[in-house]
């Protein structure tokens, strides 16, 4: 174990990826992806370390990073917010050289959950499952990862999400001015372009280039389209000067896709407008972040949208994600479209028609 960023945390280092996943919370970062004897490194760090904070706040602010595992994803009335799994202990089951496996016997929920997250030979990708034994009835979910664009330009980062059914601004208060918060985006405005998405003033906010201007709060939620034979994943990416990160995803795992812009728009502790350009690009089966019970009234039933999976204390159940990096050329732009080539290989299309390809194992999705 090392303390990086101020957390004691496990830590992984392979030619392609080296990768750190905090003790408390389960917080995945700082990750660097390599090619020969270049680095990108995509996740954000909070612009505080835990002992830099109020000890009394949830581990998931203290600890605040990368990506981490939601079980209940957002409040919930006999836990911390976003469930243990974001703020309790994790213990070491194996590591490898390119693998690590926690677990961890959720109090709140009941639940087992083990995290695996591997490496493979070749691949700069993280291939990351949770395993949920024991969990019992109506439950939501998701993970969490947040990118840092704060050492971008306004405008000159590039967001994408794979084609959609619905997509809403949080209808409800996502940035409450009592407390300090700033939010820009029209409350439950719904949309079907994510470079038009209605704001408060009668204008619209161009979503697909980040950073925005600083200073607001917002969340969008969009349901993903259901796999395919031709598309049998959903995908989200995110594109820097060089490189893409994207994340894949089964859309019946994960229906639907969050993104949380946050820009210096909370002024409270710990936040006190600094946590500046970062991005959540969330993968969820949930409703917004209303927390565990609104979810499991099932408010999208109408558009035929899970925002619940029925558990089974009987049955495990394994939720994948990939999340990886693809070097790009200049000017490649907003990502229009990730499929398949063949079992090992993916296509990433710019909107200059140029496309690389990447070594991912699909398959591990279905």
């Amino acid at each position: 174990m090392e303390i990086i960023h101020g957390s004691a945390s496990f830590f992984v280092s392979t030619p392609e990826v080296d990768f750190a996943v905090t003790e408390q919370g389960g917080h995945l970062a700082p990750v660097d992806f390599y090619f020969e004897d270049y680095a990108v490194s995509p996740y954000a760090l909070a612009p505080w370390e835990p002992g830099q904070v109020d000890a009394s706040l949830p581990h998931l602010l203290t600890e605040l990073r990368g990506d981490f595992f939601c079980l209940p994803f957002a409040g919930q009335a006999g836990g911390p917010p976003h469930g243990d799994t974001a703020n309790a202990k994790w213990s070491l089951v194996e590591q490898s050289e390119r693998a690590l496996v926690l677990a961890m016997k959720q109090t709140d929920s009941g639940a087992a959950v083990q995290k695996r997250i591997e490496v493979k030979e070749g691949q700069q990708a993280l291939y990351t499952e949770h395993l949920v034994r024991g969990l019992s009835g109506e439950w939501n979910y998701g993970n969490h990862p947040i990118l840092d664009f704060s050492e971008l330009a306004q405008g000159q980062g590039r967001l994408a999400v794979s084609p959609y059914r619905w997509a809403s601004v949080y209808d409800g208060v996502f940035a409450n001015p009592d407390a300090g918060e700033t939010g820009r985006l029209a409350e439950g405005a719904q949309f079907s372009s994510l470079s038009a998405v209605p704001c408060k003033d009668g204008s619209t906010l161009d979503l697909t280039k980040y950073p925005t201007a600083p200073g607001h709060e917002d969340l969008v939620m969009m349901v993903n389209e259901s796999p395919t034979s031709a598309q049998p994943f959903a995908w989200t990416a995110a594109t820097f000067d060089d490189y893409v990160w994207f994340s894949l995803k089964n859309a019946l795992d994960f229906p639907a896709t969050l993104f949380w812009i946050s820009n210096g728009g909370r002024s409270a502790h710990p936040w006190e407008n600094r946590h500046l350009g970062r991005v959540g690009l969330e993968e969820v089966c949930s409703y917004f972040c209303y927390g565990l019970e609104a979810s499991r009234e099932n408010r999208l039933a109408a558009f035929g949208v899970p925002t619940t999976r029925l558990f089974d204390p009987a049955e495990t159940v394994r939720l994948p994600i990939i999340q990886g990096v693809a070097l790009v050329v200049e000017g490649f732009g907003q990502v229009q479209s990730i499929t398949p080539i063949d079992d090992h290989t993916i296509a990433i299309t710019g909107e200059n028609g140029t496309v690389v390809h990447a070594k991912i194992d699909w398959k591990y999705l279905i």
